[in-house]
């Protein structure tokens, strides 16, 4: 998709959603609209239903965490037109305490992703038929996609073939943070790291 493309899609977005798009940018060959958590469900039907647009399939949803800012996390909508071959990301800031629309009824595929989005950061679907966990346990206690997220001190579960049952452990961590220069990445660090003298 061409630059010149991506300009005209951003002008008409501009000129048919009005106040409803908080800011537009082209940005990794793609083009990036803000919105905000009461305008963005008409935003993505405009999307869908737009004869220009037809962003028929959500790719993706998923969160993004900035503890530093006020509304904390961003739910980012990844959107694929096959029609015009072009792709478009709609992000929406949302507070921790905020809830989100739920996108279930413009995108039905949004229902396992907007639940992952949950069960990693907390992030609240209003409306969400079945707002429960997807990937973590029944009893687990915290998002741990955020950033405060504790590395230690939590309980992993598995399936141990020797007794035949789920077992939980603690979460122990089998290696020591180590520390990358990344200086030099094709011919690796000036100094040795751990291990690297067995190769000798």
């Amino acid at each position: 998709m061409t630059k010149d493309e991506l300009l005209e899609l951003k002008e008409h977005l501009e000129a048919q959603l009005g106040d409803a798009i908080m800011s537009a940018e082209i940005a990794f060959g793609e083009l990036a609209i803000t919105t905000s958590t009461s305008t963005v469900i008409p935003v993505l039907k405009f999307l869908r239903d737009d004869q220009l647009c037809q962003f028929l399939q959500l790719i993706d949803l998923c969160g993004v965490d900035y503890p530093e800012r006020t509304k904390r996390f961003d739910v980012v909508y990844h959107l694929l037109s096959l029609h015009a071959n072009q792709r478009i990301r709609v992000k929406v800031a949302v507070g921790e305490d905020q809830t989100i629309p739920t996108s279930i009824d413009v995108f039905p595929c949004a229902n396992w992703f907007e639940r992952e989005a949950f069960d990693m950061y907390g992030i609240q679907f209003e409306g969400h038929p079945d707002m429960r966990r997807i990937l973590t346990d029944y009893g687990f206690e915290g998002y741990p996609l955020r950033k405060d997220f504790p590395l230690t001190g939590h309980y992993e579960v598995r399936y141990d073939d020797e007794l035949s049952r789920v077992v939980y452990e603690p979460v122990q961590l089998t290696q020591e943070y180590r520390n990358f220069d990344y200086l030099s990445p094709w011919e690796g660090a000036e100094y040795v790291l751990p291990g690297d003298e067995k190769a000798e």
